[in-house]
């Protein structure tokens, strides 16, 4: 595989990214193809949801697994990117990835294109596994080099990592071996920034207000031009919407990471050596990424089927808001005590949503969710119904619910193994149908958290002179992303000066996390210090119960966790405030008026 024009490594790989989720935009791959220059287009379709999801479809039909959006994709844009020369990889084979090889050669036969289809393999450890709808290794990048080495026009995958979409044809092109961690590290790295589409070019950016409102409505996909070095340029077509800075590429790089050493099967990239540089309007360089030889272990998502789970949300409407959950809950809860079927699970959560003299009825409206769980799918449908709609007419003034409870649908729950690599068959199904086995790396190294090796507060800088202050949100100053690892929740927090992240680095301890986000109070919290890109993150353990799956909480996913915590009020540097000002457009909301500074 050899870059546009020329041998290996004479110009640099240019890699984009089409699809950040199963569900993605459907046209971002031909709007990828078609607006500029590319040698792969990578997609990436699978998540810890979409596994269970793809899951219960091979229930119905083992024929079944993969993800059905990538062939139509492929039938508009297949021809187009043979015709540019533009390899596609994707990791859309989910739970049959060769059952998509084979979907993708009939539909090259149908359409009279001569394509070279290879997959790869192996990840799937059913059988070691036998109580788990799904379970499967993160495989790397090798066997993706193997197929595109052989030859391949486009690739297709079950599990492997994210970031192995881009890291495989980096190593492929370049001819990087298993020893080149810095190299294959910065691929990682930049993998990571391309894998969710969009948030790379300002989608669900913190700081999106201040930012014209027309670059947002349609961002454009990311790409990333890939040197032989490890370096990287992220950038995006020109002409698409959106925009790439430090600050969304920052925002991404925290997204779903933990500590700063970040292990795949490939390396463990170290995200404490990450450089980012400006380098022009929607071009940020991602350079000095230092890399370590790999764990001697693979990780493996395991879905189980945990139950079946429904929900009821009743709807109180101006006075006496508290008094009302009261009755309700006390209602049902008689019922449910009375029924041969109590749910295993019931769990009750008041939104207080609505404001005094509001001037609509949804504005004076609160909310009360009720979620029930069992391992039975009975206690949870027909008894919940018969409990919660039953009181229709004898129940709080203005009694009604969002929608009436159906029969209750099953939730999944997702638990993380680990196995040592050497027992993982790593196969690349070549063009012609020949079998490599992907040979293991030689050198691995146990993973070990970077605290744990070097002085505690090394890494942070003096804190800030004492001055006057002002009570007002966190996120006027720093901005957040925030996400699911299994049971687990990170929350990334970053701040755009030196002085903002002296101020952060001694503010944001475990200790003023915990205050500011109380759900948090009795869970274990792990801070971790990234001072190169003026970060902290904050893993959250068992936030999130069993995984997105199970649903556990209102928010499953901590999607907002990170917007809740920027929303939270603590005493701030006025200084600071005053240079969050002077960025901000005119217009945009920056201070709390009512807020009093303090000397």
């Amino acid at each position: 595989m050899t870059g546009r024009g020329g041998a290996a490594g004479s110009l640099p790989l240019r890699i984009g990214n089409a699809s950040g989720f199963y569900g993605d935009r459907f046209d971002a791959m031909r709007d990828m193809l078609t607006g500029g220059p590319l040698d792969v287009l990578t997609g990436d379709y699978l998540a810890e949801l979409t596994m269970l999801i793809l899951g219960r479809d091979r229930l119905k039909d083992p024929a079944r697994g993969y993800a059905k959006t990538y062939l139509r994709q492929l039938e508009e844009c297949l021809g187009l990117a043979l015709e540019r020369g533009v390899k596609l990889v994707a990791n859309a084979g989910g739970l049959n990835p060769g059952g998509l090889a084979d979907a993708v050669r009939e539909l090259a036969d149908r359409l009279g294109l001569g394509v070279r289809v290879a997959h790869v393999e192996g990840d799937d450890l059913g059988g070691r596994f036998p109580d788990a709808l799904t379970a499967n290794a993160y495989l790397g990048g090798s066997g993706i080099a193997a197929c595109l080495r052989a030859g391949a026009d486009v690739v297709v995958t079950g599990r492997v990592t994210d970031a192995a979409l881009v890291g495989g044809p980096a190593a492929a092109h370049f001819g990087w071996g298993d020893g080149d961690h810095d190299r294959l590290a910065g691929a990682v790295v930049a993998g990571h920034i391309l894998e969710c589409g969009t948030q790379a070019t300002g989608g669900n950016y913190a700081f999106f207000a201040r930012h014209e409102r027309r670059e947002l409505r349609r961002p454009g996909f990311p790409l990333a031009e890939i040197h032989a070095d490890g370096s990287s340029v992220i950038t995006k077509h020109d002409g698409t919407g959106g925009f790439v800075d430090v600050g969304t590429v920052t925002a991404q790089l925290l997204y779903e990471t933990s500590g700063a050493r970040y292990a795949g099967p490939d390396v463990t990239a170290r995200l404490d050596t990450v450089t980012l540089t400006q380098e022009g309007p929607d071009r940020v360089r991602v350079s000095g990424v230092r890399g370590e030889a790999p764990p001697p272990t693979l990780k493996v998502g395991l879905n189980r089927l945990g139950g079946f789970r429904n929900e009821v949300v009743f709807v109180l409407t101006g006075l006496d808001v508290e008094a009302k959950a009261e009755l309700v809950r006390d209602q049902v809860e008689d019922a449910l005590g009375r029924s041969k079927s109590r749910p295993q699970e019931v769990r009750w959560e008041l939104v207080r949503a609505d404001r005094a003299d509001a001037a609509s009825e949804e504005g004076a409206s609160a909310l009360l969710r009720l979620v029930v769980r069992d391992p039975q799918q009975e206690p949870v449908g027909r008894a919940l119904s018969g409990a919660a709609i039953e009181l229709a007419l004898g129940s709080y003034p203005g009694f009604h619910v969002t929608a009436p409870p159906g029969k209750g649908a099953p939730y999944g729950v997702f638990e993380a193994a680990y196995v040592d690599r050497g027992t993982v068959e790593h196969i690349a199904v070549l063009p012609g149908g020949e079998r490599l086995t992907v040979q293991e790396p030689r050198d691995t190294r146990v993973l070990e958290p970077l605290e744990a090796l070097e002085a505690p507060g090394e890494a942070l800088p003096a804190p800030l002179p004492p001055g006057p202050t002002r009570r007002a949100p966190l996120g006027l100053v720093a901005g957040a992303r925030s996400g699911d690892k299994g049971g687990d929740a990170n929350v990334g927090v970053w701040v755009c000066t030196d002085d903002a992240w002296r101020w952060l680095a001694h503010e944001l301890t475990v200790e003023r996390f915990r205050e500011l986000i109380p759900e948090a109070a009795e869970l274990t919290v792990v801070r971790h210090v990234l001072p190169n890109l003026r970060a902290l993150n904050f893993v959250v353990v068992g936030i999130l119960g069993a995984g997105v799956a199970s649903q556990a909480r209102f928010d499953p996913q901590a999607k907002g966790l990170g917007e809740w915590l920027r929303a939270r009020h603590l005493d701030m540097p006025a200084a600071l405030l005053e240079a969050a000002e002077a960025v901000a457009p005119t217009g945009a909301e920056v201070t709390d008026p009512t807020t009093e500074v303090h000397p």
